[in-house]
């Protein structure tokens, strides 16, 4: 069984679409409402939920781009869903602008196929993208819905190395419960309270500097055009159904994002593919990684 967490912060029927594509039941799901979107789509989504099992909602709190808000509300509703149900093996975490590109049962057989994979983008921050250090270097402050850069510079933990990643994941229950309850992870939880889009590094930096872990796919099985937006900034491209054929073919088995409210047809192309044998049931035959994979050993090759 999976367990889902997905982030809401605004269009109530693209995410009731979204739910009705991963909901299955024996599945596990907590949903945040970002309490800055206010209180009537927190009782839309609530009363929409009302009739599934398996579901809860967590209590809403702001999650604000760049901060660590975002950490928190994914560490709580990973707890959340530990306690929920004890049978689930892998947690997976969405937005409510995302949407599947494969059958939950194309998705269980695909884990059941790569059991101990821990799928999240994880690069060396210092070797692969060291324009991004000054998330780390410097002291950030979350606070009255802002975050605010100090300036004051800061010593990164010792003997540990920074990874920096996407915000998207597929990982093991063993993993949620070490992130969520384990000691030895307080020091990561510390330090990038203030630090700036935590989303992207806290995770990648947790698994890839702890023993155990299995081994890490740089994979985070998203679908995701990245395209400029500003100078230094990239965003995900809304995919629309002129899209429909590369995502029908991609072997991801999610995608992002979608503006649902106006490009709607795209979303309906994709309920209809789920139901094909393609997007049904996972192949037999062993693939090659798509990615490059490696252990989160000491001393770990990368490939």
């Amino acid at each position: 069984m999976i367990a889902y967490f997905l982030l809401v912060h605004r269009y109530p029927t693209q995410f009731k679409r979204l739910f009705k594509a991963i909901y299955l039941p024996g599945n596990q799901y907590v949903v945040h409402v970002d309490k800055s979107s206010g209180m009537a789509l927190a009782k839309e989504i609530s009363a929409f939920l009302e009739p599934y099992q398996g579901v809860e909602l967590l209590e809403s709190q702001d999650a604000l781009w760049g901060g660590y808000s975002l950490v928190d509300a994914e560490l709580r509703g990973m707890a959340r869903l530990l306690e929920m149900d004890k049978h689930w093996s892998h947690y997976i975490n969405l937005s409510g602008q995302d949407f599947p590109l494969k059958s939950q049962n194309y998705i269980r057989e695909f884990f059941a196929a790569n059991p101990g994979k821990q799928f999240i983008r994880a690069l060396d921050q210092r070797k692969e993208r060291p324009d991004t250090l000054n998330r780390i270097s410097h002291l950030f402050i979350e606070e009255h819905g802002a975050m605010t850069a100090t300036g004051v510079p800061r010593s990164y933990l010792f003997g540990d190395t920074p990874f920096i990643g996407t915000q998207w994941k597929a990982v093991t229950r063993s993993f949620c419960e070490f992130v969520c309850h384990d000691p030895r992870v307080e020091r990561f939880k510390t330090f990038y309270r203030n630090s700036f889009i935590a989303d992207e590094a806290f995770f990648q930096t947790v698994i890839m500097n702890s023993d155990d872990q299995g081994i890490v796919m740089n994979d985070d099985l998203r679908m995701i055009d990245w395209v400029p937006d500003g100078d230094i900034k990239l965003r995900p491209r809304n995919y629309d159904e002129a899209d429909f054929g590369q995502l029908q073919r991609s072997p991801d088995l999610f995608a992002r994002k979608f503006d649902g409210e106006n490009g709607s047809r795209i979303l309906s192309l994709l309920e209809h593919h789920l139901r094909s044998p393609a997007a049904s049931h996972y192949p037999s035959r062993v693939h090659p990684p798509r990615t490059p994979s490696y252990s989160n050993t000491p001393d770990a090759v990368f490939a």
